[in-house]
């Protein structure tokens, strides 16, 4: 009987591997989204997670840090990141490299990776030299392409979300991907897609030989907790007294430590598992977790945690579905219907009125600030209206605004209306946009959609459509 309850207790998930849970699901509280094929967009995703988390799953009710700090690099010609440097520093000061090890989903899914049978690759001198890497995809992809792009040509470019983030490739994409709302995406998927499932693989399959390939040799949210490793408050320390300095600590070690708490130790706590001298705890400042938290506290933290994740699920997916409600529309907007009628403020003050604008043909272009491809295609639409000047062409910034929009349009010289939707996403109901952007909207000079589809447009596309709308 006691070899079955021994046996029973050894199958029985770690604290850590609770804890890896219950953060993929409070990230992702939002589990209608993979239903509908939308992403949440409410006010909460203003607000930063501590793991790494792709901010466009349809699951996620929060940003991940990495991709706001890319983007706030992106607007620092208009504004300071400060919240997203704040953020981070408050991460790394408190927890640092423990969130790698306890609170990133990403770090889960590539331990349960590592798990299939096959051959392991064990650390050694290369390895050590490889874990570096990281620090210089940080550099160059997560700090100099986005700054490089935003203050040269006012785009907005996440370098490492957009060309290497497999978390951006599996959560957002694929998640999006994965729901039948969304089959009309598949014949706009090109090469950027492929090349970044191409390099998800790749990592996915680095994983099963090598533990924690992309947090130890690729990941740049992890070098920068890596720099809190003398300065974070929470983390496994080593007690100089007790310790034998048998090396057992660091050789039980999957990761690519010199030390227990250096810059590339996640506190995962399988050094104190390997010390035969109770030498190894995990602390808060200079006292043991264990003699702070008390088994009393201990279960009524348990208890507020638990309930907090069932509010999440209840609020996200019952009582407010995430999504704002789109209201009933008389007419349609696909093609061949009518839209509705609607009215909006514009940046310069003035109101666009669609009924008013009909006689004419009409583009409507959704986009935002923090999508590239949207900025990108914004020139083509203006040289096509500077060209036309009698055609109507509306660009309606998403409800989600991230930056000043007017500090932004400030920096080009594009011939367009522009506007904000409401805050219920008044516009965007009626033409039937979603959280996947770019998308284009043409009407004919009798009000009639003739186009309506996600994805970029080129300038030949447009006078196309402009020639069909006729």
């Amino acid at each position: 009987m006691d070899k079955t309850l021994q046996r029973r207790q050894i199958k029985r998930p770690s604290a850590r591997r609770l804890a890896q849970l219950y953060c993929a699901l409070l990230y992702n509280a939002h589990i209608k989204g993979f239903i509908a094929g939308e992403i949440y967009t409410g006010n909460i995703k203003a607000l930063c997670t501590p793991g790494l988390n792709c901010y466009s799953c349809p699951g996620a009710v929060a940003a991940c840090p990495l991709g706001a700090m890319q983007n706030a690099l992106a607007a620092s010609g208009t504004r300071a990141g400060t919240y997203v440097l704040g953020i981070l520093l408050l991460f790394g000061l408190i927890l640092g490299r423990t969130i790698c090890g306890w609170l990133c989903p990403f770090g889960m899914v590539q331990e349960l990776l590592h798990k299939i049978p096959t051959f392991k690759i064990k650390k050694s001198r290369f390895t050590r030299g490889l874990s570096y890497l990281k620090y210089l995809i940080l550099l160059l992809f997560a700090i100099a392409l986005p700054l490089w792009y935003g203050l040269s040509s006012g785009l907005s470019v996440p370098a490492f979300c957009k060309y290497i983030c497999p978390a951006g490739t599996s959560e957002g994409a694929l998640g999006l991907l994965a729901s039948p709302a969304n089959d009309g995406l598949f014949p706009i998927l090109g090469r950027l897609f492929t090349q970044k499932y191409v390099v998800m693989a790749v990592i996915g399959l680095a994983c099963v030989f090598c533990y924690r390939s992309f947090c130890r040799f690729l990941c740049p949210l992890g070098a920068i907790y890596g720099l809190f490793s003398r300065a974070a408050l929470i983390g496994f320390r080593v007690d100089a007294q007790k310790c034998t300095r048998c090396g057992a600590c660091v050789r039980a070690c999957p990761m690519d430590v010199k030390y227990v708490g250096d810059h590339e130790c996640i506190h995962c706590g399988q050094c104190k598992a390997a010390c035969g001298a109770d030498a190894i705890s995990m602390e808060c400042g200079t006292r043991r977790l264990d003699n702070i938290v008390g088994n009393r506290l201990k279960r009524v933290l348990q208890a507020a945690a638990l309930a907090i994740l069932l509010f999440a699920l209840l609020w996200f997916n019952i009582i407010s579905s995430g999504a704002k409600e789109q209201p009933t529309l008389e007419k349609g907007h696909e093609i061949g219907q009518q839209l509705m009628d609607f009215s909006i403020e514009t940046i310069d003050g003035s109101i666009f009125t669609l009924s008013e604008a009909q006689g004419d043909p009409i583009f409507i272009n959704l986009w935002a600030t923090y999508c590239a491809p949207c900025v990108q295609e914004l020139s083509y639409f203006s040289q096509l209206h500077d060209e036309h000047p009698e055609v109507n062409m509306l660009a309606v910034h998403s409800s989600l605004v991230t930056e000043d929009i007017g500090a932004f349009l400030a920096k080009h010289d594009w011939n367009l209306t522009f506007a904000v939707d409401s805050d219920d996403d008044r516009v965007f109901s009626v033409v039937g946009g979603s959280s996947v952007l770019p998308q284009t909207i043409v009407l004919n000079a009798r009000g009639e959609v003739v186009y309506n589809q996600i994805g970029s447009v080129t300038y030949e596309k447009l006078s196309e459509l402009l020639s069909a709308a006729w």
